[in-house]
């Protein structure tokens, strides 16, 4: 549906039905993003090519009925100027028009042909969502007892997990919308041991974000959160970390920003020099004084240390648009960073009780 509704705009733009706010609204949204800046590339060669077909097709017609007529007037005692014109230049316009046929149809595949090797390089972009082991199931199922009939049956494990980390202290929280795909349920779990059921309120695939908000009528609020967010763009170069469950343990990751682009140039991303494993999708990226300025979406697969990150300012639209909407009340989000003046030791210590592991079930 989304896709629709992006090519729905592009027709409206490329056709000049846009008024002219929304046109440089959208003239805008194309210097920012470099996919929908391809889309309509290829749209308007497509258009052109099949406007050029018409107008041969158009031509041709005209060209057919000229003969009908000149041979219906074949009695005329004066030969007609016209009838002349198309038995010396029947042929060549008839190969004139194949040849048209041909370089739209060329057109057309060549399109086809471009798009494909993005497909095939899109295919190298890892998802980090960690996918529970069947072994692993094996063997909680042995220590737990569960062939033992006289024992109770464990729970179900998780069939997926990544991590989410609190983005306000009245229990929302923001992970990769690709960590909650399909989930049936989805539990929260932090280091201290607590848990808590939640319920996804929104999802964006494009900057694949998920908004979750705790459901558990026990929660009384995470209290003050210790970071902000970041709304402006982070410098190339700057040392940025991460926390995040690749295992059952939380992990710390250290790197540096190295683009302030994302994969294939994707400019609501940063790529950053941090080695990553599944299940760091939905993680937090910080720089050195404690600033949110990512969230962890995936790697490049087979290029150790290029991960990628969505801008924390994509985010922080996604809330806003979320609280004019309506569908979620406008979130008290962190105005006082206490993470600056702290050593990183010291910083993870705090930040650790924020950051979850997501459990997702289905």
């Amino acid at each position: 549906m989304l896709e629709y509704r992006a090519y729905e705009e592009i027709e409206r733009y490329l056709n000049g039905q846009m008024a002219a706010e929304e046109k440089a609204g959208f003239e805008a949204l194309l210097h920012a993003d470099v996919r929908l800046a391809e889309q309509v590339r290829e749209h308007r060669h497509m258009l052109q090519a099949l406007k050029g077909y018409g107008k041969r097709q158009h031509l041709r017609q005209q060209l057919n009925l000229i003969h009908s007529e000149m041979e219906a007037g074949g009695q005329a005692t004066t030969p007609n100027p016209w009838k002349v014109y198309w038995n010396r230049q029947k042929q060549t316009i008839a190969v004139a028009a194949s040849v048209s046929l041909l370089s739209v149809f060329g057109t057309l595949w060549s399109v086809q042909q471009m798009k494909a090797p993005v497909k095939q390089q899109t295919a190298r972009y890892v998802e980090l969502r960690r996918e529970v082991e069947r072994l692993k199931k094996a063997q909680t199922a042995l220590m737990n007892g569960i062939n033992d009939a006289s024992k109770p049956v464990a729970p179900r494990p998780a069939a997926f997990s990544g991590t989410g980390f609190a983005i306000s202290a009245d229990g929302y929280v923001v992970t990769s919308s690709h960590v909650v795909e399909g989930a049936d349920s989805i539990m929260i779990e932090n280091k201290s041991g607590l848990k808590y059921k939640v319920s996804e309120i929104y999802r964006d695939e494009i900057h694949d974000l998920s908004i979750l908000k705790i459901a558990d009528e026990s929660f009384e609020g995470f209290g003050k959160l210790p970071y902000t967010f970041k709304d402006t763009e982070s410098d190339l170069g700057e040392r940025v970390f991460t926390l995040g469950y690749p295992r059952e343990d939380i992990v710390f990751g250290e790197g540096s920003l190295s683009s302030a682009s994302g994969f294939e140039g994707d400019t609501t991303a940063y790529q950053i020099s941090i080695p990553l494993n599944p299940g760091n999708s939905g993680g937090p990226l910080l720089d050195d004084k404690g600033n949110l300025i990512g969230v962890i979406s995936g790697k490049q697969a087979g290029q150790e240390g290029a991960a990628f990150a969505i801008k924390s300012a994509y985010l922080l639209q996604l809330i806003e648009e979320l609280a004019n909407a309506g569908q979620v009340q406008p979130l008290t989000l962190p105005k006082n960073n206490a993470l600056s003046a702290q050593s990183r030791p010291q910083q993870l210590k705090k930040l650790k009780e924020y950051i979850f592991i997501v459990k997702v079930y289905n």
